[in-house]
């Protein structure tokens, strides 16, 4: 962590800056903003607390994005950083969505949403790794994250259902194994 707290102003500009260039996940540009370049938190404090803001109701970086604001810099931080991170995105959705609905139909417009769409997802996957990355060496750590996997991506189970069953187990295993 960086010797004293990011200012208002630069909780401000780095989400600005994350949201700026964060379209089709955010997780990867904020991870990279808070832990390599600005080193606000280490990957393993990044990697608990997005847990926990995965967690909670509501989008999951936009949660961490408000804890950590509010961690720096209490309710000023937590609303710069908050709308750091949205004001160019609303700005630039609400333009694309005027134009995405005069050319929809346009067939190279059409490929270009889904080749958009596969690069998401391979930068997502690629953040996911990143993000996992704190668990090496962690055999219980990694469990957690496979049973996890497995009933949400796999069985399909809801996320209602399961996080707190997953959360439960995961305290409960914590509280076994890690005495």
């Amino acid at each position: 962590m960086t010797q004293s707290p990011p200012s208002l102003l630069s909780l401000f500009t780095g989400f600005f800056t994350v949201g700026m260039f964060g379209f089709g996940g955010v997780g990867p540009w904020a991870r990279r903003l808070v832990v390599e370049q600005k080193k606000w938190m280490t990957a393993a404090e990044f990697t608990d607390l997005l847990g926990l803001c995965q967690f909670l109701p509501g989008g999951n970086v936009m949660n961490l994005t408000i804890a950590l604001g509010s961690r720096f810099q209490g309710i000023p931080g937590a609303v710069a950083a908050f709308l750091g991170l949205m004001t160019m995105p609303v700005v630039v959705v609400i333009g694309l969505g005027a134009i995405y609905d005069q050319y929809a139909d346009f067939p190279p417009v059409r490929r270009a949403v889904v080749a958009l769409a596969a690069a998401a997802a391979a930068f997502v996957l690629a953040n996911a790794i990143k993000v996992a990355m704190p668990l090496r060496g962690k055999p219980l750590g990694i469990a957690v994250a496979v049973i996890t996997f497995v009933a949400i991506a796999l069985l399909r189970l809801p996320l209602a259902i399961a996080m707190p069953v997953l959360a439960a187990l995961s305290i409960a295993l914590l509280w076994r194994f890690q005495r």
